[in-house]
Protein backbone atom coordinates (compact mmCIF):
# COMPACT_ATOMS: atom_id res chain seq x y z
CA UNK A 1 0.00 0.00 0.00
CA UNK A 2 1.46 3.36 -0.99
CA UNK A 3 1.50 6.38 1.32
CA UNK A 4 -1.09 8.11 -0.84
CA UNK A 5 -3.35 5.06 -0.62
CA UNK A 6 -3.16 5.02 3.16
CA UNK A 7 -3.91 8.74 3.41
CA UNK A 8 -6.85 8.61 1.03
CA UNK A 9 -8.39 5.56 2.70
CA UNK A 10 -8.06 7.19 6.10
CA UNK A 11 -9.78 10.34 4.86
CA UNK A 12 -12.55 8.34 3.23
CA UNK A 13 -13.16 6.29 6.37
CA UNK A 14 -13.35 9.47 8.45
CA UNK A 15 -16.12 10.81 6.21
CA UNK A 16 -18.04 7.84 4.86
CA UNK A 17 -18.31 5.53 7.85
CA UNK A 18 -19.92 8.00 10.31
CA UNK A 19 -22.47 8.98 7.66
CA UNK A 20 -23.77 5.43 7.17
CA UNK A 21 -27.54 5.05 7.00
CA UNK A 22 -28.61 1.44 7.62
CA UNK A 23 -32.16 2.01 6.36
CA UNK A 24 -31.03 3.49 3.06
CA UNK A 25 -28.32 0.81 2.86
CA UNK A 26 -30.90 -1.96 3.02
CA UNK A 27 -32.83 -0.43 0.15
CA UNK A 28 -29.70 0.03 -1.95
CA UNK A 29 -28.63 -3.56 -1.35
CA UNK A 30 -32.08 -4.80 -2.33
CA UNK A 31 -31.98 -2.74 -5.55
CA UNK A 32 -28.69 -4.49 -6.41
CA UNK A 33 -30.31 -7.85 -5.72
CA UNK A 34 -28.30 -8.39 -2.56
CA UNK A 35 -24.98 -8.63 -4.35
CA UNK A 36 -23.19 -6.02 -2.25
CA UNK A 37 -23.49 -4.38 1.17
CA UNK A 38 -23.87 -0.60 1.22
CA UNK A 39 -23.21 2.16 3.70
CA UNK A 40 -26.40 3.86 2.62
CA UNK A 41 -24.96 7.11 1.23
CA UNK A 42 -26.82 9.19 -1.32
CA UNK A 43 -24.85 9.91 -4.50
CA UNK A 44 -24.58 13.70 -3.98
CA UNK A 45 -23.29 13.21 -0.44
CA UNK A 46 -20.80 10.60 -1.59
CA UNK A 47 -19.45 12.92 -4.28
CA UNK A 48 -19.02 15.70 -1.74
CA UNK A 49 -17.19 13.42 0.67
CA UNK A 50 -14.90 12.21 -2.08
CA UNK A 51 -14.05 15.77 -3.13
CA UNK A 52 -13.21 16.61 0.46
CA UNK A 53 -11.09 13.47 0.83
CA UNK A 54 -8.94 14.10 -2.25
CA UNK A 55 -8.56 17.85 -1.67
CA UNK A 56 -4.90 18.93 -1.58
CA UNK A 57 -3.63 15.42 -2.23
CA UNK A 58 -0.84 15.05 -4.80
CA UNK A 59 -1.52 13.65 -8.23
CA UNK A 60 -1.20 9.85 -8.07
CA UNK A 61 1.46 7.89 -9.86
CA UNK A 62 0.48 4.76 -11.74
CA UNK A 63 1.54 2.69 -8.73
CA UNK A 64 -0.63 4.86 -6.49
CA UNK A 65 -3.56 4.49 -8.83
CA UNK A 66 -3.21 0.72 -8.89
CA UNK A 67 -2.86 0.52 -5.12
CA UNK A 68 -5.82 2.81 -4.48
CA UNK A 69 -8.11 1.03 -6.92
CA UNK A 70 -7.33 -2.42 -5.54
CA UNK A 71 -7.67 -1.22 -1.95
CA UNK A 72 -11.08 0.29 -2.67
CA UNK A 73 -12.17 -2.90 -4.42
CA UNK A 74 -11.19 -4.88 -1.34
CA UNK A 75 -13.63 -2.97 0.85
CA UNK A 76 -17.01 -4.69 1.27
CA UNK A 77 -19.26 -1.64 0.97
CA UNK A 78 -20.17 -0.72 -2.59
CA UNK A 79 -19.62 3.01 -2.12
CA UNK A 80 -15.87 2.39 -2.01
CA UNK A 81 -15.97 0.89 -5.50
CA UNK A 82 -17.95 3.93 -6.68
CA UNK A 83 -15.21 6.18 -5.32
CA UNK A 84 -12.68 3.99 -7.12
CA UNK A 85 -14.47 4.38 -10.45
CA UNK A 86 -14.64 8.14 -10.03
CA UNK A 87 -11.02 8.43 -8.94
CA UNK A 88 -9.82 6.38 -11.89
CA UNK A 89 -11.84 8.47 -14.30
CA UNK A 90 -10.41 11.69 -12.87
CA UNK A 91 -6.86 10.35 -13.33
CA UNK A 92 -7.20 8.52 -16.63
CA UNK A 93 -4.16 10.25 -18.12
CA UNK A 94 -1.86 8.83 -15.43
CA UNK A 95 -1.52 5.11 -16.26
CA UNK A 96 0.09 3.51 -19.28
CA UNK A 97 -0.73 0.28 -21.11
CA UNK A 98 0.73 -1.67 -18.21
CA UNK A 99 -2.36 -0.83 -16.20
CA UNK A 100 -4.49 -3.21 -18.28
CA UNK A 101 -4.07 -6.28 -16.00
CA UNK A 102 -5.30 -4.18 -13.06
CA UNK A 103 -8.21 -2.88 -15.10
CA UNK A 104 -9.12 -6.42 -16.08
CA UNK A 105 -9.08 -7.44 -12.41
CA UNK A 106 -11.39 -4.56 -11.49
CA UNK A 107 -13.80 -5.44 -14.30
CA UNK A 108 -13.94 -9.12 -13.46
CA UNK A 109 -14.14 -8.70 -9.66
CA UNK A 110 -17.36 -7.67 -7.90
CA UNK A 111 -18.78 -7.24 -11.38
CA UNK A 112 -22.12 -5.58 -11.96
CA UNK A 113 -23.33 -2.84 -14.29
CA UNK A 114 -22.96 -0.06 -11.72
CA UNK A 115 -19.16 -0.27 -11.76
CA UNK A 116 -18.65 -1.76 -15.22
CA UNK A 117 -20.30 1.13 -17.01
CA UNK A 118 -18.15 3.95 -15.59
CA UNK A 119 -15.06 1.77 -15.92
CA UNK A 120 -15.93 1.10 -19.57
CA UNK A 121 -17.15 4.48 -20.75
CA UNK A 122 -14.97 6.83 -18.72
CA UNK A 123 -11.78 5.01 -17.78
CA UNK A 124 -11.26 2.32 -20.42
CA UNK A 125 -12.35 4.65 -23.18
CA UNK A 126 -9.93 7.31 -22.00
CA UNK A 127 -7.10 4.83 -21.57
CA UNK A 128 -7.51 3.60 -25.15
CA UNK A 129 -7.64 7.17 -26.42
CA UNK A 130 -4.31 7.96 -24.77
CA UNK A 131 -2.76 4.63 -25.78
CA UNK A 132 -4.20 3.62 -29.17
CA UNK A 133 -2.28 0.35 -29.21
CA UNK A 134 -4.80 -0.87 -26.64
CA UNK A 135 -7.42 -1.29 -29.36
CA UNK A 136 -5.89 -4.76 -29.72
CA UNK A 137 -6.89 -5.46 -26.10
CA UNK A 138 -10.42 -4.28 -26.85
CA UNK A 139 -10.52 -6.67 -29.80
CA UNK A 140 -9.53 -9.50 -27.45
CA UNK A 141 -12.05 -8.49 -24.81
CA UNK A 142 -14.82 -8.24 -27.36
CA UNK A 143 -14.43 -12.00 -27.92
CA UNK A 144 -13.84 -12.99 -24.29
CA UNK A 145 -15.97 -15.52 -22.42
CA UNK A 146 -16.43 -12.99 -19.59
CA UNK A 147 -19.56 -10.99 -20.39
CA UNK A 148 -18.30 -7.90 -18.52
CA UNK A 149 -15.17 -7.71 -20.65
CA UNK A 150 -17.37 -7.99 -23.72
CA UNK A 151 -19.63 -5.22 -22.42
CA UNK A 152 -16.60 -3.05 -21.69
CA UNK A 153 -15.24 -3.49 -25.21
CA UNK A 154 -18.60 -2.63 -26.77
CA UNK A 155 -19.09 0.45 -24.59
CA UNK A 156 -15.56 1.86 -24.43
CA UNK A 157 -16.20 4.20 -27.39
CA UNK A 158 -19.51 5.46 -26.01
CA UNK A 159 -18.35 9.08 -25.68
CA UNK A 160 -16.07 9.20 -28.72
CA UNK A 161 -18.64 10.84 -30.99
CA UNK A 162 -17.09 11.65 -34.33
CA UNK A 163 -13.83 9.95 -33.31
CA UNK A 164 -15.59 6.56 -33.06
CA UNK A 165 -13.98 3.72 -34.96
CA UNK A 166 -17.22 2.77 -36.66
CA UNK A 167 -15.97 -0.43 -38.25
CA UNK A 168 -14.79 -1.64 -34.86
CA UNK A 169 -18.05 -0.64 -33.12
CA UNK A 170 -20.22 -2.31 -35.73
CA UNK A 171 -17.90 -5.32 -35.83
CA UNK A 172 -18.21 -5.89 -32.09
CA UNK A 173 -21.99 -5.52 -32.25
CA UNK A 174 -22.24 -7.87 -35.20
CA UNK A 175 -20.00 -10.50 -33.60
CA UNK A 176 -21.95 -10.48 -30.32
CA UNK A 177 -25.43 -9.98 -31.77
CA UNK A 178 -26.56 -13.40 -30.62
CA UNK A 179 -25.01 -13.24 -27.15
CA UNK A 180 -27.17 -14.96 -24.55
CA UNK A 181 -26.75 -12.37 -21.81
CA UNK A 182 -29.02 -9.38 -21.26
CA UNK A 183 -26.16 -7.05 -20.35
CA UNK A 184 -24.32 -7.65 -23.62
CA UNK A 185 -27.47 -7.27 -25.70
CA UNK A 186 -28.30 -4.08 -23.82
CA UNK A 187 -24.76 -2.76 -24.37
CA UNK A 188 -25.08 -3.30 -28.11
CA UNK A 189 -28.28 -1.27 -28.21
CA UNK A 190 -26.87 1.46 -25.98
CA UNK A 191 -23.68 1.81 -28.01
CA UNK A 192 -25.62 2.00 -31.26
CA UNK A 193 -28.13 4.47 -29.84
CA UNK A 194 -25.35 6.72 -28.64
CA UNK A 195 -23.52 6.62 -31.98
CA UNK A 196 -26.81 7.46 -33.69
CA UNK A 197 -26.40 10.94 -32.19
CA UNK A 198 -23.38 11.30 -34.49
CA UNK A 199 -24.49 9.35 -37.56
CA UNK A 200 -28.13 8.26 -37.43
CA UNK A 201 -28.15 7.05 -41.04
CA UNK A 202 -25.24 4.68 -40.40
CA UNK A 203 -26.92 3.17 -37.34
CA UNK A 204 -30.24 2.87 -39.11
CA UNK A 205 -28.58 1.08 -42.02
CA UNK A 206 -26.63 -1.23 -39.70
CA UNK A 207 -29.73 -2.23 -37.77
CA UNK A 208 -31.72 -2.88 -40.92
CA UNK A 209 -28.90 -4.97 -42.38
CA UNK A 210 -28.58 -7.09 -39.23
CA UNK A 211 -32.10 -7.05 -37.84
CA UNK A 212 -32.39 -10.82 -38.28
CA UNK A 213 -29.42 -11.52 -35.99
CA UNK A 214 -29.66 -8.65 -33.49
CA UNK A 215 -31.84 -9.28 -30.45
CA UNK A 216 -35.11 -7.43 -30.10
CA UNK A 217 -33.67 -5.64 -27.08
CA UNK A 218 -30.66 -4.41 -29.06
CA UNK A 219 -32.85 -3.21 -31.91
CA UNK A 220 -35.27 -1.38 -29.62
CA UNK A 221 -32.47 0.36 -27.78
CA UNK A 222 -30.60 1.28 -30.96
CA UNK A 223 -33.68 2.70 -32.69
CA UNK A 224 -35.17 4.44 -29.68
CA UNK A 225 -34.59 7.97 -31.05
CA UNK A 226 -34.52 7.19 -34.77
Amino acid sequence: MTDLTATLLERLDERLLPAADPVRAAGQAAYMKGRFPFLGLASPALRTMQREAVRDLPRPTEDDLRSIALALWSRPEREFQYVGCSYLGANVTVPGPGFVPTLRELITTKSWWDTIDPLATRFTGGLVTHHPSLVAVMDEWSRDDNLWLVRTAILHQLHYGGATDVDRLFGYCRAQAGHRDFFVRKAIGWALRQYARTDPDAVRAFVEAHRSTLSGLSVREAMKHL
